[in-house]
């Protein structure tokens, strides 16, 4: 019979483990939390200090049943839940809910599911660290209080079933505050100029670019200044001043953390960060590989620290000397020095064997899963190698008091780059031309080129870039960011189409009313250095309670002042004079989950349903018509003809009734300004109110 018990997570971790202990242990899963605050209430009294109530959660207790029965059974009880804060909570809430006060009860964590890591940890058993735990009923607490005290003035001021978030609503403001810099962004026009050169005895021609004069950098902003450019070098020979060559590195990446490998795996593998959490946590709890068995192949999925274990280091660099040569292999650990005790928990994301290469186990994974993990082997492979050394070539090229410039390189060691290819790698094509120049060189004009060009707007959102705009600003943690971005998109606060998130108009009026009444709440700066808090109660060195007790005073005077103050955002039922063809009646503007909607006021007897076309008071500039506001399939909010498939006038921008007085062109709102449709007119005005 079983004499110890360990409990796990995750019933996938049941299988991978009970492989690895004897017939003494018995392996059992508490299927994620098993207690939590009520759903029907806050859960906690600011007149009792805060003190959380916690109760079962439905469905659970029948796991929690046959968890007493085991426990009954067992001499000694291992918590083995995550090794994070959200795992500790875990086993605290298991101490407590299981009623193990008089039972010899450890805690154990390891990094990765692997027989040595997992009999290590039994070796090493530990307390319960209250201090994690706190840190995560801080956190869990302060999000119950944003979202239960301000969903409801959301409901009461645009409709049901909306929510806010401590993190969502910094991510949502952040996504706003983009789009709007996109929207009243005007372009800057400026052009370069380069010269196309024929070399003495090649076929190729080099191609140079305008610098300006010796000491003086030039700008080309206007056509005219080009073409005056043009004609005066035409006659103009051009020469060889100097040629400089060098040498010079890229280091090797660093090893994955949660935030970067949501990142590549979104760039690379156009994987959602749901998808790669999603993947990395089934090649983390165990994959059935043939001839080996259930085991885990990759290290725990969510951490910010760059760490590698010194075994798992010294097993890279000596796998990678014997597979790829000495001079491959990096001489020591470039990772980041970690800032203490919460980024050193947990290690980097990699392989837990780097001999198990991902086209020996192929076979065992699925397509996705093969792919994700060998992005995570390649990367951490390539973290220990040496860096890739460049040969590089710069030439400055002379035509009268005018200087050109051409510059190339060409990879000398392929380094860490024989695994893994950084996509931001420079293509040049000119390299062997550039090694065979000299100062002598004899250089024919071929060609001179003007090219125009247009200053761009910042890219919208990407899962990938909110994420590590996520992590820049400090807001959220490892175990948030794909569960934030999944509650926005299911929200519909906002869209995502080809890559790029949009704001939908429910966003809009979400986040204008988180903004005014709750400016804090949503300020990024507040929200990190509410994360540095619960760091701090994480080391020991602030009391949970105080985080709490500061914050709920304020939280509540915003809520009875937004109560108070704010106007209901209208966007249902505004009578239209559009008729149903059914009925007769004058259909009403409704709002659903993908805006608004004409609807037959006799519903449920009548359900008829049309789309609202909004019109504008701007005439089409194609065919006269009005335009209407429109949306896309997935709610991304554009301006098109009414007549629309018959005309198919369409702008992202919102027109206006004047006409360009430069060109007579159709003219579209950037913030305060009017501005030409036509980038070539370039023609800006304020906007008169």
């Amino acid at each position: 019979m079983a004499k110890y018990l360990v409990i796990v997570e995750s019933p996938a971790k049941v299988k991978t483990i009970k492989k690895f202990l004897g017939k003494n242990y018995e392996v059992a899963a508490s299927n994620g939390h098993v207690r939590d605050l009520p759903k029907s209430q806050l859960g906690f009294n600011a007149e009792n200090d805060f003190e959380p109530k916690y109760i079962t959660i439905r469905g659970k207790g029948e796991i929690l049943a046959n968890l007493r029965k085991e426990v009954k059974k067992a001499e000694k009880i291992y918590l083995a839940t995550d090794p994070d804060r959200e795992g500790e909570a875990i086993s605290w809430h298991l101490y407590h809910a299981l009623k193990l006060e008089d039972k010899k009860v450890y805690r154990i964590t390891f990094n990765e599911i692997t027989q040595s890591a997992v009999k290590a940890s039994l070796k090493n058993p530990r307390e319960i660290d209250m201090d994690l735990v706190n840190a995560q009923q801080a956190r869990r607490m302060l999000d119950r209080m944003v979202g239960y005290r301000i969903s409801p003035v959301l409901w009461s001021k645009v409709k049901r079933g909306l929510s806010a978030g401590r993190v969502q609503s910094v991510a949502l403001r952040l996504i706003s505050d983009r789009e709007n810099e996109i929207n009243e962004f005007i372009p800057q026009e400026y052009w370069s100029l380069e010269a196309s050169l024929k070399v003495a005895g090649e076929k190729k021609p080099l191609v140079a670019v305008f610098d300006g004069k010796e000491k003086e950098k030039i700008s080309l902003n206007k056509k005219e200044q080009v073409d005056a450019l043009i004609e005066e070098l035409d006659k103009t020979a051009f020469s060889v001043k100097e040629v400089k060559t060098g040498e010079r590195s890229k280091k090797a990446p660093l090893p994955f953390t949660t935030s970067t490998l949501q990142q590549e795996a979104s760039k690379r593998l156009n994987f959602s960060t749901q998808k790669t959490m999603r993947l990395a946590q089934q090649l983390y709890e165990g994959v059935d590989i043939k001839g080996q068995g259930t085991v885990g192949i990759i290290t725990y999925l969510r951490t910010d620290s760059v760490r590698v274990a010194d075994e798992a280091d010294a097993a890279a660099r000596s796998y990678i000397s014997e597979k790829y040569g000495p001079e491959y292999a990096a001489q020591k650990a470039e990772d980041k020095s970690s800032k203490g005790k919460i980024q050193d928990a947990h290690e980097a994301i990699r392989p837990t064997d780097i001999s198990r290469m991902p086209v020996m186990i192929k076979e065992s994974l699925s397509r996705d899963q093969f792919r994700l993990y060998q992005l995570i082997w390649n990367r951490f492979a390539a973290s220990r190698m040496t860096p890739a050394r460049y040969e590089t070539t710069s030439v400055r090229i002379g035509a009268g008091d005018y200087r050109f410039h051409v510059s190339a390189s060409r990879v000398k060691f392929e380094g860490f780059m024989s695994v893994y290819d950084l996509d931001d790698e420079e293509k040049n094509e000119s390299n062997v031309l550039l090694g065979s120049l000299d100062e002598n060189a004899a250089l024919t004009l071929d060609k001179l080129e003007g090219k125009q060009h247009f200053t761009q707007p910042q890219p919208h959102f990407t899962e990938a870039s909110l994420v590590k705009a996520l992590e820049e600003h400090g807001i959220g943690r490892p175990s948030t960011y794909a569960p934030t971005i999944t509650t926005l998109l299911g929200r519909r606060y906002i869209v995502k189409e080809q890559k790029n998130l949009y704001m939908t108009e429910l966003g809009e009026a979400v986040n204008s009313i988180m903004v005014e009444a709750f400016e804090t709440i949503v300020d990024e700066h507040f929200t990190a250095n509410m994360e540095s808090l619960l760091d701090k109660v994480e080391e020991g060195t602030v009391q949970w309670k105080t985080i709490i007790s500061n914050f709920y005073p304020d939280l509540e005077a915003a809520v009875a002042e937004a109560e108070k103050k704010l106007e209901r955002v209208e966007i249902a039922d505004e009578v239209t004079d559009v008729i149903c063809e059914d009925c007769g009646r004058n259909m009403v503007i409704k709002y659903g989950p993908h805006g608004k909607f004409l609807a037959c006021p006799g519903f449920p007897e009548c359900r008829n349903t049309k789309p609202y076309l909004e019109k504008i008071g701007v005439e089409c500039p194609k065919c006269g018509k009005d335009i209407v506001l429109r949306k896309t399939k997935k709610g991304r909010r554009y301006y098109g003809c009414e007549s629309n498939p018959e005309c198919d006038f369409m702008s992202w921008a919102k027109p206006v009734k004047e006409k360009c007085p430069k060109c007579g062109s159709y003219m579209v709102e950037k913030g305060a300004k009017n501005v030409c449709s036509d980038e070539q007119c370039g023609y800006i005005e304020v906007r008169k109110h």
